[in-house]
């Protein structure tokens, strides 16, 4: 009966209350849809880090990360190679490279790079490198004199598949070690800074052009299910790695070696919490105001309540129950409306005509918005908790109307 009453009671006035619902809707959609565009850059910001040759475990020498040059090397790589053959899960991807500090140059240009040495058959699977179509071919295993690299490097150096770009960089016996190689293709990365970076070669010729023999610079470990790694789980996986590893050798993971990324990510349950209070205090202002308004009209209603004996509890608890049904509505009507819009957007958004703010970010060009069970719940138990807590004001200022205060209401 008092859910039927409290029905009737707050369509007494369709216009009010259909300016609350509103309010409701506005809020519960906006919430969810900016969580969800939220959490899709987040996504795509962590995926094209580990993507950008990162990975979610490296093993190298420990001594690489602060210096990472030949001498820091994995001198021999049979015994990790043995190592993550065993120890890794199910579907997980890994390979050797070589990793070195280098100059590129032609007739026209020179500019410092990154030489990645690369295993051609194992590589187009673990990162950016062969994501995108290229233009030419890419390294095939033997090619020891072919060169991949970034289209924005090819402008620059204004050439083109087919000449030659010459690689200088410092071997193994601390001379100056340089080598031609024929450009066989180029790549495409998600960010500009990328295609000038890094070039790359088969492993086997950047050993020769090193003088390392067998030596490497660093494993990297590509996990199944990227984007959904439990961190207890890659820290177990880790822990079972580094019980096996030479002293010599570490294993790192992404948040290792991308601390700025993790704090960043680690900060994205507080920052959307926050933002859905600013948004819930923008609604509260008119949920309050209305209500109140609403309470106001039926002074003389809750004065004959009292008046026949009802207890001011009764009358909080309708009150608080007429606002509990408007939120449930239009928290409904919210949901349904973010569904429909993240479905929308299911195919992605193209973030390509802001690619220099997306770059400076370190997010990807296309962006998937997506929300999880834990954002739905977030953006409902605000609403509804601090829903209730801010109707109580005009549910209290409901109970002390006294029946005397009433009559004297015209």
């Amino acid at each position: 009966m008092q859910i039927i009453m409290a029905w009737r009671n707050i369509w007494r006035n369709p216009k009010r209350t259909g300016i609350i619902l509103v309010a409701v809707v506005i809020g519960a959609w906006t919430m969810l849809t900016f969580s969800a565009l939220s959490r899709g850059m987040m996504a795509s910001t962590l995926e094209n880090a580990l993507n950008t040759l990162t990975g979610h475990i490296q093993i190298q020498n420990a001594l690489f990360r602060e210096d990472p040059s030949v001498e820091n090397r994995i001198s021999h790589p049979t015994a990790v190679e043995k190592l993550l053959d065993q120890r890794l899960p199910k579907g997980a991807l890994w390979a050797f490279r070589i990793q070195v500090s280098g100059v590129a140059a032609n007739a026209k240009n020179s500019q410092g790079i990154t030489i990645m040495g690369i295993d051609p058959e194992k590589e187009p699977n673990l990162s950016f490198y062969g994501d995108v179509t290229p233009k030419g071919k890419l390294l095939a295993s033997g090619d020891d004199h072919g060169i991949i690299v970034g289209e924005a490097l090819l402008d620059s150096f204004e050439t083109k598949i087919g000449r030659k770009m010459v690689l200088m960089t410092q071997s193994a016996n601390q001379e100056t070690a340089s080598k031609a190689f024929k450009i066989r293709g180029t790549f495409k990365a998600e960010m500009q800074s990328t295609e000038k970076q890094y070039v790359f070669i088969t492993l086997k010729a950047a050993q020769t052009l090193l003088g390392i023999k067998d030596g490497v610079s660093l494993a990297c470990v590509r996990l199944p299910d990227s984007t959904d790694i439990d961190p207890q789980t890659l820290n177990k996986l880790l822990g079972a790695v580094r019980h096996s590893l030479p002293r010599d050798l570490c294993a790192l993971t992404w948040m290792d070696l991308l601390p700025l990324l993790k704090g960043y990510l680690g900060m994205f349950d507080r920052f959307m919490l926050l933002w859905y209070l600013v948004i819930f205090i923008a609604m509260a202002f008119g949920l309050v105001n209305t209500m109140v308004m609403a309470v106001l009209e039926r002074t003389r209603e809750f004065g004959l309540l009292k008046a026949l004996g009802l207890k001011p509890v009764r009358i909080i608890i309708n009150v608080l129950l007429e606002c509990l049904i408007l939120l449930v509505t239009g928290l409904m009507a919210g949901n349904l409306l973010g569904f429909l819009t993240i479905y929308f957007f299911s195919g992605g958004i193209d973030f390509s005509f802001m690619a220099q703010g997306s770059e400076f970010w370190g997010m990807g060009r296309m962006v998937v918005p997506f929300f999880t069970v834990k954002d739905i719940c977030y953006v409902n138990a605000v609403i509804m908790s601090l829903g209730v807590i801010v109707c109580l004001y005009p549910a209290i200022k409901a109970a002390r109307i006294t029946p005397v205060e009433a009559m004297a209401r015209v």
